[in-house]
């Protein structure tokens, strides 16, 4: 079994390196959320429009299809900005690029593919 090399601690220049990954994905994130938000508003304004039979449409998806799909996209963006806000707060206080769970440093390629990871690469696969 292959004894796994220590993690080095992130430098105060890769912490503000990934600050500003995680300000711009927070960014993106409020704009696709707004997006869907307005979509998931017509949605609903078209099913409660009444004269839509779209449930013997054989066209396309149904209004309660499309919803369905757009309230899930809208919540996984909902958890993904608060899974980056949680990782501005730990780089506030001081403990962003630790696994929560052991405490040790996150190596840096698991934050490079996702910056907001709260869990070492161990942790994470561990469930």
């Amino acid at each position: 079994m292959r004894v796994a090399e220590p993690v080095p601690a992130l430098s105060t220049r890769a912490i503000a390196h990934f600050g500003g990954l995680l300000r711009r994905q927070r960014r993106d994130l409020e704009l696709e959320l707004g997006r869907q938000g307005d979509t998931l508003n017509a949605v609903r304004a078209a099913r409660s429009g009444g004269d839509a039979d779209d449930e013997h449409d054989p066209e396309g998806p149904t209004l309660s299809d499309e919803w369905s799909l757009r309230a899930g996209v809208h919540a996984e963006l909902a958890a993904s900005l608060a899974a980056i806000d949680a990782a501005l707060l730990r780089i506030d206080d001081g403990s962003y690029g630790r696994c929560l769970r052991r405490g040790e440093p996150i190596g840096r390629e698991r934050l490079e593919a996702r910056p907001a990871a709260k869990l070492c690469i161990h942790c994470a696969r561990e469930g």
